[in-house]
């Protein structure tokens, strides 16, 4: 799933060609539940919202983008924002396509040497046309992601948004803060705390891994026993970590391309995440990288130089 840096480094890049522009047209293959299915109620995926949601955009003209946790804000005359989550496999994607009736699929308009023809960029399944005779395309192989429509003002009371912790590059997120926020679940394991979204926004399962890894504590240490230095260590690498994330320009390990189809490049420059097996790159140190499942999410860390506190 993208996490806060990939989720940067798209809205970086909308907000650099998006405003000003003027909704023309939305196309989805993902309105296709009539009934009020809970989780699709209130989103493109139910036939009805996304029918007063192409009206609600056509017309209107895109002011900025923003970025809250995970969650892409393209904020729209009319006092709307175009809320999207790109869950565990979406991204955007900004040029020139065209549809292909043969076939029934957006495709690229430009030539076939475009990042754009990336196999990974084939999943087009929402299309926003532009003034500019260019489009905004979501791409989702596992169509998880999340597109709605909510309220600018007073947006971080809706229900997308209201639950989700401080931002951790935030200047006023100090380390107190980020101690407190730890304390909110005190015998939770501290890579499940890190990931809660409640707790602290936009971390999630390999900006995790790599910050545990550089201040050696391990994955399963309770997040009260963590002695303050060690906790003081993981603040700085915290901030240090996500933000080399975002100056790489992503993680694309797996699905995510930045929205004119390249790659990303943190990938390059994990330390633990994805390594299971390999020998630990700490300096002097002779552990191994292990896998393991926790809470249902899996953590690489090393059996010997990160140390576990319970």
């Amino acid at each position: 799933m993208p996490e806060l840096p990939e989720v940067t480094t798209t809205v970086n890049g909308l907000q650099k060609v998006l405003p000003g522009l003027v909704f023309v047209d939305v196309w989805t293959d993902l309105a296709k539940h009539k009934q009020k299915i809970k989780q699709f109620k209130d989103t493109i995926k139910n036939e009805s919202f996304f029918k007063s949601f192409k009206r609600e955009i056509i017309g209107q003209k895109i002011i900025n983008v923003e970025r809250r946790a995970k969650n892409i804000l393209i904020n729209i005359s009319g006092g709307n924002t175009i809320l999207i989550h790109l869950k565990m496999t979406g991204h955007l994607l900004f040029g020139k396509y065209a549809f292909n009736n043969k076939i029934k699929k957006w495709i690229p308009a430009e030539g076939e040497s475009s990042p754009l023809f990336d196999p990974y960029n084939r999943f087009i399944h929402v299309v926003f046309s532009l003034s500019d005779n260019r489009h905004l395309a979501f791409c989702d192989s596992r169509k998880f992601g999340k597109v709605t429509i909510i309220k600018t003002k007073g947006s971080e009371n809706t229900p997308h948004l209201r639950d989700i912790g401080p931002e951790p590059l935030e200047r006023s997120f100090s380390f107190e803060k980020f101690k407190n926020r730890l304390l909110i679940k005190p015998n939770w394991k501290i890579k499940t705390v890190l990931m809660n979204q409640s707790v602290i926004a936009g971390i999630g399962n390999i900006y995790s891994d790599e910050m545990l890894w550089l201040s050696s504590i391990h994955p399963e240490s309770n997040s009260n026993k963590i002695p303050n230095t060690k906790l003081l260590k993981l603040y700085k690498e915290m901030k240090i970590i996500l933000k080399k994330g975002i100056n790489f320009g992503g993680d694309s390990m797996s699905d995510y391309r930045n929205i004119d189809g390249g790659r990303g490049n943190f990938q390059h420059h994990h330390n633990v995440y994805q390594k299971k097996g390999e020998k630990c790159m700490k300096k002097n140190c002779k552990g191994v990288i292990i896998r393991k499942v926790i809470n249902g999410r899996s953590a690489h860390y090393c059996n010997v130089h990160q140390q576990l506190y319970t």
